[in-house]
Order: structure tokens, then C-alpha cells, then sequence
């Protein structure tokens, strides 16, 4: 049986969640802005924002990762997808 919603609950239906591994991430680039205004490599940030990650979540931020990750392929599966059929189309 599913429990209806609190008051609480129907107020933040619409707030954007933020996952742990996002805030290590937002985190690790704002630290690295400031300290390495010269530059840095994107990895700097993912490996900084792991370093900072809890040990209880790193598990749900590694399939997180590979959830993004797999969301970033088929989106550019789909894009080249379309693309090639709009290409073939304006022969």
C-alpha cells in the first residue's frame, strides 16, 4: 500500500533532489576555481569529489556514475541517430 503524501512531501514534489555525489562534485569545483585559476582537468574534480564522498556513499554514487554514464551514451546514440536520418533525408 503506498502511503499518502505529507503536507511536507507535496511541498517539495517539485524541489530538485540532490544526491550526495553532486555536492561532493559542485564542491571539488569550486575548491579547484580557487586554487588552480591557471586551470585543471575535469578527472581533477571527479577524483577530488570521490575523495570527499562519505564511505556510506560511495555505492550509491557509483551507480549513479553509471547511470550518468549510460544516459550520456544512449543520448549520443540518439543524437547521431538522428542526425544520419536527417542527413539521409536531404538527398
Amino acid at each position: 500500500m503506498i502511503e499518502p503524501l505529507t503536507p511536507f512531501d507535496e511541498i517539495t514534489s517539485d524541489v530538485q533532489r540532490v544526491s550526495p555525489l553532486q555536492t561532493m562534485f559542485a564542491d571539488a569545483e569550486e575548491t579547484l576555481l580557487a586554487t588552480h585559476p591557471e586551470g585543471f582537468e575535469v578527472e581533477d574534480i571527479g577524483r577530488r569529489a570521490w575523495a570527499l564522498l562519505p564511505e556510506t556513499e560511495r555505492a550509491q554514487a557509483f551507480d549513479e556514475l553509471l547511470y550518468t554514464y549510460w544516459e550520456t551514451v544512449a543520448a549520443d546514440r540518439e543524437m547521431w541517430a538522428r542526425h544520419e536520418e536527417q542527413a539521409g533525408g536531404a538527398r
